[in-house]
């Protein structure tokens, strides 16, 4: 939960105040505001399109502690709206969560940053977001969502939804408990193939910086503490139709679900989930590891050593196995192999390469 502070406090020890004048001016912020910026922690998984925009703007504002978690790397479709990600950056093969890391470190030096290079699952999220005041989805797949919410309900963690895919974009604020969870709007992850992707409609990079920009400004409102609870509310806006609107979702939060009122957490306990993914904007699937396995990744890059465009690194093996087929290796035993939609012909990718 937000923690609660004494809103006369006038000290500006915590932050440089001459960096931060112009944001203190904004009186609904204040110095009370800033100052429980700066000693904040907010987790944002995922570090693609609406990851770099929300860890951005955090860290420009003034936020004390970011936890950054993304399973993967960046590639060459990323570039025009993924904004903490160049060219040598995709060529170096180095994975998101500890490229954005760096750059976030050289926007702010004062800022603690830590970076994980791991799928968020229910094995590992308990730790990985521990001692987080706030949630912000970055995340391309409601599987996750799904886990990060029952997660939130479970610890009464407010976390902020947003989503992209063509010129649209939403944003809903979940305080647990107040306002209505995703499971409330959407009660089952929606089945596969039954809406558009990145991948069969596109997006556009001025949708993800509004939508960001939102969600952003959803996660100072809630740390500052200035703006009261947040509105049960989904905001939907298309910028190439130009329109905007919010939907009440006042009379859902009123009935909630079984996630944020009565304890059932079936993502959170391993009950759905875990199998085999689509990766959303990526001709990829991704392999979950197996329980209690890592990946040897030195043994691995031995044996393929003798393949061409080999990448090695102590996050991941990355090798073009095949004409039009790479396959990653994680060090946490997670699998990616790219060109292809169709978990069969992956999983025979793995087992010819990596032999598990």
């Amino acid at each position: 939960m937000v923690a609660c502070y004494d809103l006369s406090m006038e000290s500006t020890d915590h932050y440089d105040a001459e960096r931060f004048s112009r944001q203190v001016r904004y009186q609904p912020l204040g110095v009370a505001g800033q100052t429980r910026l700066a000693d904040s922690h907010v987790a944002v998984v995922g570090c693609g399109a609406l990851g770099s925009v929300t860890a951005t703007a955090l860290a420009r504002a003034g936020v004390g502690s970011l936890t950054l978690i993304d399973r993967d790397v960046p590639e060459w479709s990323n570039l025009p709206r993924q904004l903490l990600f160049t060219e040598a950056d995709i060529r170096a093969g180095i994975p998101k969560a500890e490229v954005a890391a760096r750059r976030l470190r050289e926007i702010d030096s004062r800022l603690t940053v830590t970076a994980h290079v791991a799928d968020l699952t229910a094995a590992n999220i308990a730790r990985l977001l521990t001692g987080v005041a706030l949630i912000v989805d970055g995340t391309d797949n409601f599987e996750t969502r799904f886990l990060l919410n029952d997660f939130a309900c479970q610890e009464t963690i407010p976390w902020i939804y947003g989503g992209v895919i063509g010129a649209e974009g939403r944003v809903m604020t979940v305080l647990p408990g107040v306002t209505a969870c995703l499971r409330c709007l959407v009660p089952e992850p929606p089945a596969a193939g039954s809406l558009p992707t990145c991948d069969t409609a596109g997006v556009i990079g001025p949708a993800v910086l509004v939508v960001g920009g939102v969600q952003a400004a959803e996660a100072l409102k809630l740390l500052s503490g200035t703006a009261g609870p947040p509105a049960s509310r989904l905001l939907v806006c298309d910028l190439w139709e130009s329109v905007w609107r919010t939907v009440d979702l006042t009379p859902l939060a009123d009935a909630g679900c079984d996630s944020c009122r009565r304890g059932d957490h079936p993502w959170l306990e391993g009950r759905s989930g875990g199998e085999p993914s689509i990766l959303c904007g990526q001709d990829a699937v991704q392999f979950p590891p197996q329980a209690g396995t890592a990946a040897d990744l030195a043994s691995l890059a031995n044996r393929l050593g003798e393949l061409t465009d080999v990448v090695a690194n102590p996050w991941l093996i990355r090798a073009q196995v095949e004409q039009g087929i790479s396959l990653s290796v994680f060090a946490d035993g997670r699998v990616i192999v790219t060109g292809t939609r169709e978990p069969a012909k992956a999983k025979t990718i793995i087992a010819r390469y990596v032999g598990t």
